[in-house]
């Protein structure tokens, strides 16, 4: 089943209209709904890395599991549209009980799927059934060549497990005689492994992955620097001596808020990746629709700030939206 249909591209276009339109009005147009969106499985992890709040049992909201009649209710409303799908937020995706489930009824909607995961359960029963469920696209985060580089910031986490979980999705692929899913190792470049890119992509092919992608890093308190921030300036999304900002001069809009959203396990929607703990909420599944949450007011007044007061937005400060180049390396 295709995930560009016709319904879908007008779609797109009537998004992006209402956006560039938007732009020059300086006020709200939306027409459409999101092409895009990303609903959290879970917020709970097996891993602590540091800069992770769900690792780091910094959030404060409460954790759970997204509930399957809740998601298919959100996928039925939103499918006629939605082309993508993003199968993470916080958290490791593969905790979730039917984590599979979610991907299948997703794939039997047209809609292309991809989700995240740091490795630690891809065994071959698994990787199996990972293949089986028509997931599209899967990222494995390896942020280190040797054990001891990546259990620095992966804590609790074992590299030997997670290339042998790359090998495993391969192999199951492989025998399956399937193209999917496509498997991305992700390298997040930190000051303990910035000497290892090299490595990376050559051993992340070697492992079984399609493509090895590095990836600047996201640190919550930058400004008077991190010690796991890399020192090598063309590895950091920052810049500066002793205080620090991020290389984005945050123009006064961000296609985002017009494309795409994020919903958290318990049905909050909120605007994007970077409001990890659901401050700036915008509704709630099941206290209304989809629709009734991004045409309502509460979205529209988000939106107005970001066309005329983005850098006063706390988590637009440490957003790469709108730098003019990618996050990827």
């Amino acid at each position: 089943m295709k995930c560009i249909t016709f319904p879908r591209t007008i779609n797109f276009l009537k998004l992006l209209c209402g956006y560039l339109l938007s732009r020059i009005l300086g006020h709200p147009v939306v027409y459409g709904m999101p092409a895009a969106v990303s609903i959290e499985p879970t917020n709970r992890c097996n891993l602590h890395c540091p800069e992770c709040p769900s690792g780091t049992n910094e959030l404060s909201r409460a954790a759970g599991f997204m509930d399957l009649p809740k998601f298919r209710s959100i996928l039925d409303e939103l499918s006629p549209e939605l082309a993508w799908l993003t199968l993470y937020f916080q958290g490791e995706p593969y905790l979730h009980p039917g984590f599979f489930d979610l991907v299948s009824y997703a794939r039997s909607k047209g809609i292309f799927v991809s989700s995240s995961t740091n490795g630690h359960f891809l065994d071959q029963k698994n990787a199996e059934a990972t293949v089986g469920s028509g997931l599209n696209r899967l990222i494995i985060s390896v942020d280190g060549t040797d054990q001891k580089t990546y259990e620095s910031y992966r804590v609790g986490g074992t590299l030997k497990t997670v290339t042998e979980g790359i090998r495993n999705l391969a192999q199951a692929r492989k025998s399956a005689s399937s193209k999917t899913p496509e498997i991305i190792i992700q390298f997040l470049v930190l000051r303990s492994n910035q000497g290892q890119v090299r490595d990376i992509r050559r051993k992340g092919l070697e492992w079984g992955g399609d493509k090895v992608e590095v990836k600047s890093a996201q640190f919550n308190d930058f400004i008077n620097g991190n010690p796991l921030m890399p020192d090598e300036g063309k590895y950091s999304r920052y810049t500066g001596r002793g205080i620090y900002r991020i290389k984005n001069t945050l123009p006064g809009h961000c296609f985002r808020m017009w494309s795409s959203c994020v919903i958290s396990w318990d049905g909050k929607v909120v605007p994007c990746c970077f409001d990890k703990d659901a401050e700036h909420m915008l509704g709630k599944i099941n206290e209304r629709s989809f629709r009734e949450i991004w045409e309502g007011r509460g979205y529209d007044e988000f939106r107005q700030m970001i066309l005329k007061q983005r850098k006063t937005i706390d988590i637009c400060r440490n957003c790469t939206e709108g730098m003019g180049i990618g996050r990827w390396l």
